[in-house]
């Protein structure tokens, strides 16, 4: 398995940099650095306290911890949401209680997971395409069986 550095900032205290549950993971582990109580169909940009250094040619992703997801109905709003190389300020994941009880993220809980991933910047230009066996066929054409 192949390991970058990524350096992250602390810009509150309380933070915690990301870490691995388990070897051979790939997502570390996020934690929140307030108190924040979510109702039912609330949504909240909880803070982690922390700021992060991309190298160009990567991005994080922020993705929901399952845990959450199926005992509770917490998700990441924008799953997977996209932390660029280019961005410095405060990392704050966006969660969305789709539950039927109020939620509370604790101080130090474990609120998403941060997976680095490559990415490639594409050449956008504007042509004739191609053709293929789909076609134009979208949502549902491909049917329920």
């Amino acid at each position: 398995m192949q390991t970058i550095e990524i350096k992250f900032q602390k810009l509150h205290p309380d933070a915690q940099v990301p870490s691995y549950a388990h070897l051979g993971d790939a997502g570390a582990d996020v934690f929140s650095v307030v108190e924040v109580t979510l109702q039912p169909n609330a949504r909240a940009a909880i803070p982690t306290g922390l700021a992060v250094d991309i190298p160009i040619g990567y991005e994080i992703q922020v993705r929901p911890k399952s845990g959450l997801a199926l005992k509770h109905g917490i998700a990441v709003l924008n799953a997977p949401g996209t932390i660029d190389a280019g961005y410095r300020g405060e990392i704050q994941v966006i969660v969305i209680n789709l539950g039927t009880e109020s939620y509370t993220f604790a101080k130090g809980q474990k609120i998403a997971q941060l997976v680095l991933k490559p990415v490639f910047q594409a050449n956008y230009v504007e042509g004739e395409l191609g053709t293929s066996d789909r076609g134009i066929g979208g949502f549902g054409s491909t049917g329920l069986t």
